[in-house]
């Protein structure tokens, strides 16, 4: 076991060719994380460093991993967050490659063999991704291909009429299994259709060194969750990405724990508006969008941040948001919501309570 280093910092230039490094960032996950250990360990692709970057756990985390022995690179930090968590884990890895994978998710066996043969086959590509399939807290399957489903964006890009190179997994990969040997891959320059909203799961990621070190750290000022959307839309403005239309991971649904959880939406919804106004300002002209897309997102991201800080009772804050957004682009919906600002904080919340009461037990006769 080791400590976080008390330095600044910086990814490390130097590689180890065919190495994948894998972070792992965790926090009190002892009851599942050797099952997202186990997934890595199991890869048809051998040359690969496991990276446990512990976030100050008070749980069994420690002992479990040491029950890995040497396989696992153990690092424990004071409680800062999942950013900060995987910035750490940059720092250490020592692979051409680098994949992220959340500690309560899991891989399928061939996922770094076939991402490492996408990265192989198109020089041009700094970061690869795929679909993912969601599983319950038993492991049982619920939506095998749950991407499209999970990130709202999906509804206004297509990615097969953006991207310019299109082929089998099998074109590069020959020794694919035959239950993805024809999943699509596409590849190309999607940075104008990241504005409007992540396409990206971390937990399906792999990087090539090269592309980390333009991209940089996780933004550890995007706290508590939604921060991946911004370091995705970065990863995507330094060049083409690729997409593997198969589910490479199993993605875990309705733990208590998860950053995606409702008590996490507002600090999604911050960090989203955050992102979209950044780079609206940093590569306003790079975005190839028509104005009237770009005004759409502009209203969608503040009415999201407005709903989400009324729901916390945050009334002004809401009532900011929520007008600027109507200014980009009318709507009932967000005209009632501004309106909800002028009431007490208290009756909204027991109005809420309410209608959820209703609709679970349904209305009395």
């Amino acid at each position: 076991m080791c400590q976080s280093p008390a330095v600044p910092l910086v990814i490390p230039e130097a590689f180890q060719q065919g190495l994948v490094s894998v972070i792992i960032p965790t926090f009190n996950r002892g009851y599942i994380l050797g099952e997202t250990i186990a997934s890595v360990l199991s890869q048809t692709y051998r040359q690969l460093e496991i990276i446990v970057v512990d976030d100050g756990s008070t749980d069994n985390t420690a002992a479990l991993v040491a029950g890995f022995g040497d396989k696992i690179r153990y690092v424990r930090q004071p409680n800062s967050g999942v950013t900060a968590a995987r910035n750490l884990g940059f720092t250490l890895s020592r692979g051409e490659f680098v994949a992220l994978l959340d500690s309560d998710d899991t891989w399928l066996s061939w996922k770094v063999d076939a991402q490492i043969a996408i990265l192989r086959a198109f020089p041009e590509v700094g970061m690869v991704w795929s679909d993912m399939e969601s599983v319950d807290r038993n492991g049982r399957s619920l939506n095998q291909r749950y991407l499209r489903k999970f990130y709202h964006a999906y509804q206004n890009v297509d990615l097969e009429s953006v991207c310019d190179k299109h082929c089998r997994l099998a074109d590069v990969w020959p020794g694919a299994p035959m239950s993805i040997a024809s999943s699509p891959i596409l590849a190309g320059d999607i940075f104008s259709q990241m504005f409007l909203g992540n396409l990206v799961h971390t937990s399906t990621v792999m990087l090539r060194r090269e592309r980390l070190l333009k991209t940089g750290l996780f933004d550890v000022g995007l706290r508590f969750s939604g921060e991946d959307y911004e370091f995705h839309l970065r990863t995507t403005s330094h060049g083409p990405v690729a997409f593997l239309d198969a589910s490479s991971i199993l993605y875990r649904v309705g733990a208590d724990d998860q950053l995606s959880e409702p008590q996490w939406m507002v600090h999604i919804a911050r960090n989203n508006l955050t992102t979209v106004l950044r780079w609206l300002h940093k590569a306003g002209q790079r975005i190839r969008l028509s104005r009237k897309v770009v005004r759409q997102r502009l209203a969608e991201s503040y009415a999201w941040a407005g709903e989400t800080e009324l729901y916390l009772g945050n009334n002004r804050q809401a009532a900011s948001h929520l007008l600027r957004g109507l200014r980009y682009r009318p709507s009932a919906r967000g005209a009632a919501r501004l309106g909800l600002c002028a009431l007490p904080p208290q009756w909204f919340q027991a109005a809420r309570q309410l209608r959820r009461a209703l609709r679970q037990h349904g209305r009395p006769s």
